[in-house]
């Protein structure tokens, strides 16, 4: 289906503001029945504070209006946008697990006859709805079986079963697997067909390309503009997005030692009982090396191996040529390895902990005193020293870390990380779920950490992340390293070498993977 000619949802000239705060100042956006409209720009543009204003969590200020197909309505409760055809799916959803899938789509809505809830009702309205989203789960299951993706689609079929005509999505795919985003773009597809408006907020501009029909840019609580699909381009939208051009976005100015006496970390025949085989590779003093491959290829399962969270069935590591093969992330911290892990919220950072106690907590008893008694002043010292290195952007060290953006988060990791002293950095997916400006950050925090000689993996799903940061690149395929690709009389590394050693065949006839290196 094509795009309406008349917009679906006007929102004129809003603004926001919260005390002397101004979120958002005169913006406005369309949107089609029958199109996905994306929406961009860094942390704190005012994305999310428009969008809470579309689902009547926030009250804007006087001076605009939104309309529905040309009427005017009123906004400021839940219950008005959702009975006027709006339905916001968050980043965290919002789905009880105990509950079948029925019952969560009907969830304050429910379903009742002669006052008692009709659950029999509701698992007969909800299964239409699930033929159309084309899941293979019922309205009786529990929502506790299924898995992240499938989470996503009840709350989609939760806002088509209240007659959702906009349908908004805060980056939906940044805890999925490739097969779930697959068919969630599926649905979307469908959604599209059946003149539903879709607004996608997304970071990942590989997925804007793919999905949108339009994209509208907001900076610094401003409206920038809107591109059409056909003028999406990286060098337009980074540049409406940070207000600078693309040629400052990656940041090399590092040098790689690159003699045989400056292999900082030497890993030799790595191999787990799952997937790693026999993996072996070098890293130089002050090298950014990539490790790119398909999500599965096991990427992360080498880095945990090496970092000693995973037990290893044979290898070794080597550290400036002393075999310090770790067998707990503990020993191979002690010894100089740190592991940034890609899944900063579960496994890496204390959300309800302050953004001091984060950075502090690896290194909390070299400066306890007598009877193991913390010295506060030496931790908040710390924490202000990172603060300025690392440029973290918060009002104070004491708040939580979990009110953070995604950026200032992945800093305050890092800054954990280095209060350690590494001689080996291990990034896995060191921008995933950040803004641009954080991710233009995070890539001269890099540079800077290579400049002062640490050895630095680098795994990212991105491949101009990959290209733009590293020094050489290691590419992964089914749990082997099929090939290294190394630029070359000035030439850059491309993406299409990367993705032929991604995809290329499998295996030799005889079984083995062969390595190949490419010269750029």
């Amino acid at each position: 289906m094509t795009p309406q000619e008349h917009p679906l949802l006007e929102m004129r000239d809003i603004s926001k503001t919260f005390g002397s705060v101004v979120a958002l100042s005169g913006v406005s956006l369309t949107a089609y029945g029958g199109e996905v409209h994306a929406l961009m720009g860094e942390n704190g543009a005012g994305k999310s504070t428009l969008m809470k204003i579309l689902s009547g969590a926030y009250t804007p200020d006087a001076g605009g209006d939104i309309r529905i197909n040309g009427t005017a309505i009123q906004t400021g409760s839940p219950k008005i946008s959702q009975a006027n055809g709006i339905a916001v799916i968050y980043q965290e959803l919002t789905l009880a697990p105990n509950l079948t899938v029925a019952e969560n789509v009907f969830l304050g809505n429910e379903r009742t006859r002669r006052g008692i809830v009709d659950r029999a009702a509701m698992r007969e309205e909800t299964t239409p709805i699930l033929k159309r989203l084309g899941v293979k789960f019922s309205a009786s299951t529990q929502v506790a079986s299924l898995s992240l993706g499938e989470r996503q689609l009840v709350e989609i079929a939760r806002g088509m079963s209240r007659g959702a005509r906009i349908i908004v999505m805060d980056e939906p795919t940044t805890s999925l697997s490739s097969s779930e985003t697959e068919k969630l773009f599926d649905v979307i597809a469908g959604l599209k067909a059946e003149g539903i408006a879709i607004i996608y907020i997304s970071h990942r501009m590989e997925e804007i390309y793919r999905l949108s029909d339009r994209c509208s840019v907001l900076r610094d609580g401003h409206y920038v503009g809107t591109l059409e699909h056909d003028d999406l381009n990286a060098e337009r939208l980074v540049s409406m997005m940070v207000g600078r051009d693309m040629s400052t976005f990656y940041t090399k100015e590092h040098k790689p030692h690159t003699g045989e006496r400056d292999i900082v970390l030497s890993v030799k025949g790595m191999t787990d009982s799952r997937l790693v085989k026999d993996c072996s590779f070098d890293v130089h003093q002050g090298e950014v090396l990539g490790i790119a491959g398909l999500v599965g290829s096991g990427r992360t399962e080498l880095a945990r191996l090496i970092y000693g969270a995973d037990p290893a069935v044979s290898g070794k590591v080597f550290l400036n040529g002393k075999d310090v093969t770790p067998t707990s992330p503990r020993d191979a911290l002690a010894e100089g390895i740190a592991y940034l892990t890609e899944d900063r919220k579960e496994l890496g950072l204390f959300l309800d902990m302050s953004i001091s106690d984060n950075i502090n907590i690896s290194v909390m008893e070299n400066d306890s005193g007598l009877g193991g008694t913390r010295r506060f002043g030496k931790e908040e010292a710390r924490a202000r020293q990172s603060f300025e290195n690392l440029e973290i952007k918060s009002p104070s060290s004491k708040i939580t870390v979990g009110s953070l953006s995604g950026g200032n988060q992945q800093k305050v990791l890092l800054a954990r990380l280095l209060e350690a002293k590494p001689k080996v950095i291990i990034l896995d997916e060191p921008t995933r779920g950040v803004d641009v400006g954080a991710k233009s950050e995070i890539y001269r925090l890099i540079d800077g950490l290579a400049q002062q000689g640490i050895a630095i993996m680098m795994i990212s799903s991105e491949l101009p992340e990959i290209i733009g940061v590293s020094d050489r690149v290691l590419v992964m395929r089914e749990g082997v390293i099929a090939g290294e690709i190394s630029p070359q009389d000035g030439k850059a590394i491309e993406q299409e070498d990367i993705m032929r050693l991604s995809t290329g065949p499998s295996a030799s006839p005889s079984g083995d993977h062969p390595r190949q290196t490419v010269t750029a």
